[in-house]
């Protein structure tokens, strides 16, 4: 994986995960192994410097959001011409899409008091500047969190994951309302491992569907998930069964898509982020940080700085309330973005997120 989110739910792999490895309160990670990344640009599971990211600020990498389930027809059309693999949910997506539009036109979602963000992050080999970022990062994300709303008693939480025969497959931190303890446990994180493309991020939302997430209508439930790289072809039931999980208890998921992401991880992240009423993010080369990063198949977004894009996930599911980004914090935009919504040249508009 190469360039990260910075806030709430990262889904942590490394190397390849084996389903009968089990997860762990802690976990080590391989300090020599790790490449360049999202600001290095090596290939996934590549060896090198794992904490080669540490020359970024805080503040740096840029992202795009888009909405899978505002544009439903869209994301059908994509999946009709783009997909190597499409994601055999047991939940139908064209329900979550419907539920979606009807909470859109009834105003949105309903306003959570209380917020539990997991953060679930790739630590293979490729994924060192990812959580060196992430280290940097956190302690102002989660102060901006809790100073904006000071009454939902944040949790955090982290899961790490690799892949089969790596030396774990997953490793979960419990939840926390201190985020000194999750600084603490990034601090731990090191990339290595993943010798193919491929990791098991399966693993990692397995481990986050056990942990211990709050319970009522009132929660705001996110998991972030940062990874360049997408599940095993012959483990793709086994990732869209996690999914639903995730679905099940209500966490909505978040990917970013780092440098070196195929389409292959797109597709992966976006019917995720559809299936559980998440959004897609993808990091861009507006930050002129690491290797290239895929353009997204979408045809309309905003382009901000990843740690506004992510604060203003948040506040969305908090207040239960559309906002889009201050115009001081638009650094370019895909399409024409007008009123919130983009005109296509097939004459069909599009809602921007």
């Amino acid at each position: 994986m190469r360039t990260f989110l910075p806030f709430l739910v990262l889904f942590v792999g490394t190397a390849a995960c084996s389903a009968a490895q089990t997860s762990s309160t802690e976990f080590a990670g391989d300090p020599a192994g790790g490449g360049p990344g999202a600001f290095g640009g090596a290939s996934n599971g590549a060896n090198g410097d794992a904490d080669s990211g540490a020359l970024a600020q805080p503040g740096t990498l840029t992202a795009g959001a888009w909405d899978d389930n505002r544009n439903y027809d869209v994301f059908t059309d994509y999946l009709s011409k783009h997909v190597p693999q499409k994601i055999p949910f047991a939940h139908d997506p064209q329900t979550t899409a419907e539920d979606a539009a009807h909470l859109l036109f009834a105003g949105d979602r309903t306003a959570k008091a209380l917020l539990d963000v997991a953060i679930v992050i790739d630590t293979t080999g490729s994924m060192g500047d990812e959580i060196s970022y992430l280290r940097t990062e956190f302690q102002a994300i989660a102060s901006a969190v809790g100073a904006r709303f000071p009454g939902a008693q944040p949790r955090w939480s982290l899961v790490a994951y690799k892949d089969v025969g790596d030396e774990y497959l997953a490793k979960p931190f419990a939840f926390t309302a201190n985020p000194a303890d999750t600084q603490a446990a990034l601090g731990t994180l090191s990339a290595g491992g993943g010798g193919d493309y491929e990791e098991s991020p399966e693993e990692g939302f397995k481990a986050l569907n056990q942990l211990q997430w709050r319970s009522g209508a009132d929660v705001a439930k996110l998991a972030f998930w940062i990874a360049d790289a997408p599940q095993h072809p012959w483990r793709t039931q086994a990732f869209a069964d996690a999914i639903d999980g995730s679905r099940a208890l209500g966490v909505h998921v978040y990917p970013i898509a780092a440098s070196g992401a195929d389409e292959q991880t797109e597709v992966s992240m976006r019917s995720a982020a559809q299936v559980t009423g998440g959004r897609y993010l993808f990091l861009t080369d507006d930050s002129g940080i690491g290797g290239t990063h895929k353009e997204p198949l979408v045809p309309c977004f905003f382009v901000t700085k990843l740690d506004r894009a992510v604060a203003r996930t948040v506040a969305i599911e908090m207040t239960g309330t559309y906002e889009e980004p201050a115009p001081a914090d638009i650094i370019r935009t895909g399409g024409d973005p007008k009123n919130g919504r983009c005109l296509l040249g097939n004459g069909t508009q599009v809602d921007v997120f």
